[in-house]
């Protein structure tokens, strides 16, 4: 079963319940080499859900020392595409290491 690491508002159960109909199963872990900032969401929609229009996002800096806690989501191959219909322009799936050396998928930025 594949992993995906959230920072956000996919660990939130509202969303999980409206995103993939179920709550996920996860564990606490750290994305290694990433560092967390904000992003301005232009969806108009996504605002109006999460009622905000800045989000955090990730980025890779590639240092050991840069962390970003969350939660390693257990989901099927289906809910990863429902994530990737969920989240909005600009955050980008990506592979990743989390710091228990499980690897993950996330959204991040990429440029």
């Amino acid at each position: 079963m594949p992993l995906l690491f959230s920072y956000g508002t996919l660990q939130q159960e509202a969303v999980q319940l409206a995103t993939f109909g179920r709550l996920l199963r996860g564990e606490p872990d750290e994305l290694v080499g990433f560092v967390a900032t904000v992003r301005e969401v232009k969806d108009p929609v996504f605002v109006a859900e999460s009622g905000k229009r800045m989000h955090a996002i990730v980025r890779f800096d590639g240092s050991n020392e840069s962390r970003v806690r969350g939660t390693a989501l257990e989901v099927t191959d289906a809910e990863l595409a429902d994530a990737d219909r969920y989240e909005p322009e600009g955050w980008t799936r990506i592979a990743a290491t989390l710091a228990s050396g499980r690897q993950a998928w996330v959204y991040g930025e990429t440029r």
